[in-house]
């Protein structure tokens, strides 16, 4: 309807444009003036379109020039539904899709990512110049239009970022997470610093009132200076009842990243002693009276109540020998990590997607999610250490560490302690500086 419109509104035009130039040649000639010359810019469509038409009757508004845009991909959109809200012609729409998916897998954008476009326009038609796009905040693909030939390319090139280093301490209040989160300390960072210190800490019983914490951490940024990720934990201490726990970030001659305490032994141990973030110790091993069967029997594991969906994590390396439900476990995991030791995780919600019995899982892998499935009268994780069989109380079982840094590689180690501690100090200290900086002075 919309170009029947403009069709009709320039015959008018034109018409119009004709019979005022006849008006003026007849009135010219019967005062026998010189042939009349047309009104400039009244001799190509678009001109006539441009200036006798008003764009609210045109499909799409009279525009000459570029433009960059920002657009942001919405729930349920695909790329191509984002090309066409910019109105990028279809036979480009998929000649920009089959680009792109030389650099990144379009199958899986997500809602909120962000693309940006030039686009030129040349009176009614436009075209899509340039698409700018960040797979992942390292990399940065370039979609050009070659003018001549029309057609696209996509390149992808470094992202620059600047990495800094950040600290954050405090006495503990009321739990690691949320004191760590009040210093200003990212969410994630404190649940990796968490995880870490899991095979030594047990965050239910070991924190008390004036127990501390200090961390030293990654960060880096994009060039206009918002952050880009989180990076590595590189130093993190806690100090409870008096006793400093700390581990440190080291990467050993054959490239394998792990934490040490300050004397080079390895903070991992072959099982994490809570293989949950951020939960409560609700039962412990041993004759409890049951919540449904309302008689007393052994309780051979220990619970976590925590929110359904919360993740739960791989003990330690293994392989599944049992996935599926069990009885009134309801939703439950076995991992064996040798001929002697397994582990069980029982009352899930639902398991890590994709896995099944006889994958091979590394410890902190995602292997479920909390739930109340089986016999269960809420949301809570049921967590067995089986020792040949029989189940042990998983907060009591001693079992060995990682290995421990020896010569040149411990030398070099206490080199790389005496710099983190440096940095963690001149953190805090820039820290301190820009609270103060942040005070407004007194009247």
């Amino acid at each position: 309807m919309a170009s029947s419109k403009a069709v009709c509104v320039f015959a008018a035009v034109a018409f119009s444009v004709t019979l005022t130039t006849s008006t003026v040649q007849g009135q010219d000639e019967a005062q026998g003036s010189a042939d009349p010359i047309p009104p400039e810019g009244l001799t190509q469509l678009d001109d006539i379109l441009a200036y006798g038409v008003a764009d609210s009757l045109l499909e799409q508004p009279y525009r000459v020039g570029e433009e960059t845009i920002t657009l942001i991909l919405q729930d349920g959109e695909n790329l191509s539904l984002l090309l066409e809200r910019a109105g990028i012609a279809n036979n480009d729409r998929y000649a920009i899709a089959a680009v792109l998916e030389e650099h990144m897998d379009l199958r899986r954008l997500r809602a909120g990512k962000e693309f940006v476009l030039t686009i030129r326009y040349d009176g009614l038609t436009r075209e899509l110049r340039t698409l700018e796009v960040l797979p992942t905040v390292d990399t940065i693909v370039l979609v050009d239009r070659n003018p001549e030939s029309g057609v696209y390319t996509a390149r992808a090139v470094p992202n620059a970022l600047t990495s800094r280093l950040s600290g954050g301490a405090g006495p503990i209040t009321h739990s690691l997470f949320a004191t760590a989160v009040d210093q200003g300390v990212p969410d994630a960072v404190v649940l990796r610093a968490i995880q870490a210190f899991s095979f030594n800490v047990d965050f239910q019983r070991d924190i008390q009132p004036e127990d501390d914490f200090a961390i030293l951490y990654e960060q880096d940024f994009f060039a206009d200076g918002t952050l880009a990720r989180n990076g590595n934990i590189l130093h993190a201490r806690l100090t409870l009842s008096g006793r400093d726990l700390e581990l440190f970030r080291y990467e050993d001659a054959e490239g394998l990243v792990d934490y040490y305490n300050r004397d080079g032994e390895s903070m991992r141990r072959y099982l994490m002693r809570t293989p949950i973030d951020g939960a409560r110790l609700s039962s412990r091993f041993g004759m409890r009276r049951h919540p449904i069967l309302g008689y007393s029997r052994m309780h051979r594991g220990i619970d976590f109540a925590a929110p359904t969906g919360t993740p739960i994590y791989a003990a330690g390396d293994g392989v599944i020998d049992f996935l599926g439900t069990n009885s009134g476990y309801g939703r439950y995991i076995r991992i064996r990590h040798n001929s002697r030791l397994s582990t069980a995780y029982a009352h899930m919600s639902r398991y890590r997607s994709g896995l099944g019995r006889g994958d091979r899982v590394d410890q902190g892998d995602i292997i479920g999610y909390v739930g109340s499935s089986g016999m269960s009268t809420g949301p809570h994780l049921h967590y067995e250490v089986l020792v040949n069989g029989a189940q042990v109380n998983p907060l009591d079982v001693d079992l060995p560490t990682g290995r421990n840094l020896e010569g040149a590689e411990l030398a070099d180690f206490e080199v790389q302690v005496a710099e983190m501690e440096r940095a963690l100090q001149d953190a805090l200290l820039h820290n301190e500086a820009a609270q103060q900086a942040a005070i407004p002075p007194a009247e």
